[in-house]
């Protein structure tokens, strides 16, 4: 990334903070993938319940294996051998202590948009987990929710539907069809404005392109 995109990205995250700070949600930014891992680390609690939905950005700064290799009592849905006990392994992250995330796309006023198919992601990021943190790349901001909406159906969704054996038009196309295929990943937005619980939500934006 060149220096006038990364000096463009340290002045856009000042607003999105603000913006993020005025909805009772707490914001940082991290130039680097190693910065972000760091300040994700001093916030976990040593010791702390710790699940994850979908988190491609968490995993590409090394906040999974971190998490896992730790001093933390991890929920991974990865290590289940069944079926029952992956939804088990679901169900526990509802009480977590913390719950990692990504974020599909974020506007420059602090609104969080995600689009989920199971929703236990979209679940846990509205209530259950104690504590949430978020790692999102600056390739997340959008200017405004409609510019958000639009990022999730027809960037983030139909890059997402790749990694899974499903039949979307999406998949097969590149963009949305507003469809209502049976394997849709597009089954229930949350549109974050503002958190009810002061410190419960916290934002850590990279100057970095994560995720999709």
């Amino acid at each position: 990334m060149d220096e006038m995109r990364r000096t463009r990205n340290s002045l856009l995250a000042a607003k999105v903070i603000k913006g993020l700070e005025s909805r009772r949600i707490s914001g940082y930014f991290a130039e680097t993938k190693e910065e972000a891992l760091k300040k994700a680390l001093e916030l976990i609690t040593e010791g702390s319940s710790i699940s994850w939905g979908g988190a491609m950005s968490a995993s590409e700064i090394g906040l999974l294996d971190a998490v896992k290799k730790g001093n933390y009592t991890v929920y991974d849905r990865a290590d289940a051998k069944t079926e029952e006990e992956k939804k088990e392994i679901v169900q526990k992250a509802f009480g977590c202590d913390w719950f990692i995330s990504g974020t599909n796309a974020i506007t420059e006023d602090g609104i969080l948009v995600n689009l989920d198919g199971n929703s236990n992601r979209v679940a846990c990021l509205a209530y259950g987990p104690e504590h949430v943190v978020i790692i999102a790349g600056m390739n997340k901001v959008t200017k405004d929710v409609d510019a958000a909406i639009y990022r999730v159906r027809n960037e983030a969704a139909p890059i997402n539907a790749q990694r899974f054996p499903i039949d979307t038009p999406c998949k097969l196309t590149g963009s949305c069809a507003n469809c209502k295929s049976p394997d849709s990943i597009c089954c229930n937005f949350l549109i974050t404005r503002i958190e009810r619980h002061p410190g419960r939500m916290h934002v850590i934006l990279v100057n970095d392109e994560l995720g999709f």
